[in-house]
């Protein structure tokens, strides 16, 4: 009922930048929390960044002072601005978001995710 859209990603050089989006569409209420989420091959899945509907902002220590979320409530949209990337940054980022939705009537909760976008940072 909830889809996620990402984009944005691709291979830039370490010290570079990029900004990722992720459009949430649906029969949505509200959301509640949009986040990001990282997993490298082999690698357990890491939370980057979380933002809440009221701005309240969390960040993976790995990426704090380089990275920023933020949010378009209007758009259903998250962003995360990514500079100073470095190699190890190196990974499928995947959006999520948490909220609720309406289905024939009745207001139920949700938790999405997105199909990833790929993040390659090259040294």
């Amino acid at each position: 009922q909830v889809q996620l859209v990402e984009s944005g990603g691709g291979l830039v050089q370490a010290g570079g930048s990029l900004r990722l989006s992720c459009a949430a569409s649906g029969s949505i209420s509200s959301i509640n929390a949009m986040g990001w989420y990282r997993q490298a091959p082999g690698k357990q899945r890491e939370l980057v960044a979380v933002i809440k509907s009221g701005g309240s902002t969390s960040y993976a220590d790995s990426v704090k002072g380089r990275f920023t979320i933020s949010r378009d409530n209007a758009k259903n949209t998250v962003y995360l601005q990514m500079n100073s990337l470095i190699p190890e940054d190196t990974s499928v980022y995947y959006c999520n978001a948490e909220g609720v939705v309406v289905v024939r009537g009745l207001f139920t909760s949700f938790d999405a995710r997105g199909q990833g976008t790929l993040v390659t940072v090259s040294s």
